[in-house]
């Protein structure tokens, strides 16, 4: 069967072919709406990574605390709730049942709960991430903290963290990378990303190979850009000879 890359210059409502692809005034074209459907994807990707970083960030610390076992057990459950339940079914919970039982929450639009969604469910796996980074760093910089005076909060924010984010880097990458993916389950509450617009397109224009094909190529350069941001990151904060012991530095 060939190719008709045509599809996206066709009006959405005639299907007429408009010249230069994309619409005026009141036209819109395929393409038009594709990029509207990756403008979605990307702004739901990018706020649910600062929500993940943000939230993954406090329970990978208090996960580490010394002396603070309550704290440590919140932060465990936090992590094996989020990550025990599958993507689709917290986006479900937070967009029908959440709330049914708390009445404010219905006048939320379903973009800040996907991103709630979202950006919890990956904050349980960063949140892991952070802790393994802060076990990996050798005991003697936590003691370095504590004699120099830092309180708990000083020592980690200036000694523990900043080389504990060196060492995830790779592993906040593919997370990263991987929000985009995830993404695509908001198309089950409506939000008009990538994949519901490959769904709906591809069967008003009986060409779904091309659709999926371009949205195909839109994902791959969205986690392509992504990769390349956090690799130029690594680069940039990478310490000369730092090499982490691996021998776990909780400190307790």
């Amino acid at each position: 069967m060939a190719m008709d890359w045509m599809v996206f210059c066709k009006d959405t409502l005639s299907g007429d072919v408009v010249a230069g692809c994309f619409g005026k005034g009141r036209d819109i074209t395929y393409l038009d709406w594709l990029f509207s459907a990756w403008g979605w994807t990307v702004s739901v990707s990018l706020t649910a990574l600062v929500v993940a970083l943000v939230v993954g960030s406090i329970i990978g610390v208090i996960r580490t605390l010394p002396n603070s076992p309550w704290l440590t057990r919140f932060g465990n459950g936090w992590v094996e709730l989020f990550r025990n339940i599958p993507l689709l079914v917290q986006i479900f919970l937070w967009y029908f049942v959440l709330p049914a039982l708390v009445p404010p929450m219905k006048n939320f639009p379903p973009f800040i709960l996907v991103v709630l969604a979202l950006g919890l469910f990956t904050s349980a796996r960063i949140a892991e991430q952070v802790r393994a980074g802060i076990l990996a760093l050798p005991k003697g910089q936590r003691y370095a903290g504590m004699a120099v005076g830092f309180t708990t909060v000083q020592y980690y924010r200036y000694v523990l963290l900043p080389m504990a984010y060196r060492i995830i880097i790779p592993p906040l990458t593919s997370e990263s990378m991987n929000i985009f993916k995830n993404s695509a389950v908001a198309f089950a509450v409506s939000i008009p990303e990538l994949t519901q617009y490959a769904l709906q397109v591809g069967e008003e224009t009986a060409r779904p190979i091309e659709v999926y094909l371009a949205v195909t190529v839109l994902y791959a350069i969205s986690a392509l850009v992504i990769n390349r941001i956090f690799a130029w990151i690594e680069k940039r904060a990478r310490v000369p000879g730092f090499v982490s012991s691996g021998t776990g530095a909780g400190g307790h």
